[in-house]
């Protein structure tokens, strides 16, 4: 696997060897997944420090698909805002789900503008707020009880922030492993404990180049369906590669594949994907995305042993 640094338990997660020292900007861009995201303290606003799992993406310069303006203070919604989600904040400790918080992050629409309010679950007293519109490419960040700096895509602004670029671009952001390997992209898609990690780690026993193990970002570049990483853990760097093969998993007795056509391909993979289905426009353009990469891309579920049999046996029935 290119740059790798170590590995810790039994996940790819990358860490630095020693203590890297932090950062303090008043502005930097990242490039995440082909975005470039320009963030930008305000005149009143806190230094800003990227954590180390970003310091791989950012880049020097000054264009941008997106710029968030980061300030000291908070904004509410109006009393006529519309509440449209609220997430819980839930937790896995050894294969049970619990739910340490009713309220972990919440969505509200505005004058036309969304609202989402978060909490962090690190840092008890802070909270944030971002407010962006669909339309546009000014964001907004306002953080209560940081300090005077922070980390503006501390966990969880950094996924959501991600998600919402995917959805004004009309692309999809899945829970799948990826990996690339002999001139071939191979994605393997399932919720916690179906076998993500597992995978990626086989096919990184055998040289092939992983993706990333748990969460992707799938764009379509001119007809060319490609899977990029998201930065999760310490010392990640930039990746992607071609999908050319989707892969539903589940652990079985036996490595086993069954092709899935049309529908109910587009209903197996959209069950994987990150969405928050409260705006028709947004659920028929991210539907439509789906379709499309359903067409192109083959999709089969997979049932595997947990060795390398599994793989022997994909490129067996390429």
């Amino acid at each position: 696997m290119q740059n790798t640094v170590g590995y810790r338990g039994s996940s790819l997660g990358f860490y630095y060897m020693q203590k890297q020292p932090e950062i303090r900007m008043r502005n930097y861009n990242l490039n995440i997944a082909g975005y470039n995201i320009r963030l930008e303290s305000a005149e009143d606003g806190p230094e800003l420090v990227p954590s180390p799992r970003f310091r791989n993406n950012i880049v020097y310069n000054q264009a941008y698909d997106v710029r968030i303006r980061v300030h000291h203070g908070s904004i509410r919604p109006d009393e006529d805002a519309e509440r449209l989600f609220v997430a819980p904040y839930v937790v896995e400790i050894n294969g049970y789900k619990i739910t340490r918080s009713d309220n972990f992050w919440s969505v509200y629409k505005q004058n036309g503008d969304l609202l989402i309010i978060t909490n962090f679950p690190d840092s008890p007293s802070k909270k944030a707020t971002l407010k962006l519109s669909l339309a546009l490419r000014e964001w907004d960040l306002y953080f209560e009880n940081a300090g005077w700096e922070t980390d503006p895509m501390e966990y969880p602004l950094d996924g959501l922030i991600l998600y919402y670029l995917t959805a004004i671009n009309t692309d999809i952001m899945i829970h799948a492993s990826g990996v690339y390997y002999n001139g071939r992209g191979y994605m393997f898609s399932g919720v916690s404990g179906r076998g993500k990690t597992t995978m990626a780690l086989l096919w990184d026993n055998i040289g092939a180049q992983v993706i990333h193990d748990d969460r992707l970002i799938i764009r379509n570049d001119e007809g060319v369906f490609r899977m990029y990483n998201t930065p999760v853990y310490k010392n990640d760097v930039p990746r992607n590669a071609p999908v050319d093969r989707i892969f539903l998993i589940g652990h079985g007795d036996e490595n086993s594949i069954t092709t899935v056509r049309e529908a109910s391909a587009v209903s197996l993979v959209v069950s994987n994907c990150i969405q928050h289905n409260y705006s028709p426009d947004m659920i028929a353009r991210f539907l439509g995305s789906v379709s499309m990469m359903c067409s192109k891309i083959p999709v089969a579920t997979l049932s595997f042993r947990p060795d390398r049999s599994i793989i022997e046996y994909i490129l067996r029935n390429e």
